[in-house]
């Protein structure tokens, strides 16, 4: 039995695989180790099968983060303003269009696309969906597909995998986590990948100027007890000017240190993003549903972590952030 979407999803899948001679795999914005990690792995295992392959983010210019620059199949990433016409467009870990920056526009001309991703909040897009919120990361579902696919899994492609199952369980200790996220872990380590290098680089690895941007980040923090009908709510904030050198995917660890805070239910890092408007990171430790709080916020995610964007000034998005918070946990 399937363990995760519909059975006629899975057979329409492997039909417009097949079917396929070039593929282009997109992950979201700014992407994770998840998204990017997802895409790769597919894309390894698709050029195995003998496709040509893309992957893609649709930020122009993009080119791979130095934080994930470890990741396998790199050699695969092109610039959205690069690539060629494909047959076949595959989404990864993309619970909206509007997560697809610039290649939205390649989505919604393509004849088929399929979108793999693991969000409640996923919208629908795209023509084939293999979507469920019970894996515990993209990575999961993508490690399925190249099952039913009959292809092998090699060393690179355990790697690509690994790392966005390892990121997107919190290293296996986030509620996600499930005995079989477990033995797939142990399935990946099995196909030979080195599991202690990649979790220093996923976790334990990060420049001087980071971690000084972290520890000045969390040293600004703010506490206010009574949001979240008094189950706490810290949160901090970095601008443009506080990661000088940095891209905005350092600032996503920001969040694993304030989330620890004793006080506080819910925690919540603002970074300002490239073109200055503020993105939000939420998490939440056991009770409050963060990610209906970023779905009417305007993005998405899961229960207890999730995020989305603010085009209003940092005040205002402080502000709305806690209005929201305080509404959607009363007593």
């Amino acid at each position: 039995m399937s363990l995760f979407s519909a059975s006629p999803e899975w057979d329409k899948a492997i039909s417009a695989i097949a079917e396929s001679s070039s593929v282009l795999l997109l992950a979201h914005v700014t992407p994770d180790a998840d998204a990017l990690g997802s895409a790769l792995g597919l894309g390894l295992a698709l050029q195995g099968m003998g496709k040509k392959v893309q992957v893609s983010v649709g930020e122009t210019g993009f080119t791979t983060p130095v934080s994930l620059s470890f990741l396998p199949g790199t050699e695969l990433i092109k610039a959205p303003e690069n690539l060629l016409p494909v047959d076949l467009v595959i989404s990864c870990d993309v619970s909206s269009d509007t997560r697809l920056g610039t290649s939205k526009a390649i989505l919604e001309t393509a004849e088929v696309s399929i979108a793999i991703d693991h969000h409640p909040s996923f919208t629908g897009f795209g023509t084939i969906h293999l979507v469920d919120p019970k894996a515990a990361a993209t990575a999961e579902i993508v490690l399925e597909l190249i099952d039913r696919l009959e292809l092998p899994i090699t060393k690179e492609i355990a790697g690509a995998i690994y790392s966005g199952l390892a990121t997107d369980t919190g290293s296996f200790k986030y509620q996600s986590t499930t005995s079989h996220t477990l033995r797939t872990a142990a399935r990946l380590l099995d196909a030979g990948i080195d599991s202690t290098n990649l979790s220093r680089l996923l976790f334990d690895d990060e420049p001087l100027a980071a971690l000084m941007m972290m520890g000045d980040a969390v040293n600004r923090a703010v506490l206010i007890p009574e949001a979240a009908s008094g189950q706490g709510l810290v949160y901090t904030c970095v601008s443009i000017a506080q990661r000088p050198g940095l891209d905005e995917l350092a600032v996503e660890r920001v969040i694993e240190a304030l989330r620890k805070t004793a006080e506080a239910e819910v925690s919540a890092v603002l970074k300002q993003a490239d073109d200055g408007h503020w993105k939000v990171s939420l998490r939440s430790k056991t009770s409050v549903d963060v990610g209906a709080i970023a779905i009417e916020l305007g993005g998405g995610g899961h229960k207890y972590a999730s995020g989305y964007s603010s085009t209003n000034n940092l005040e205002e998005t402080v502000s709305n952030l806690i209005e929201s918070l305080n509404a959607k946990t009363i007593r």
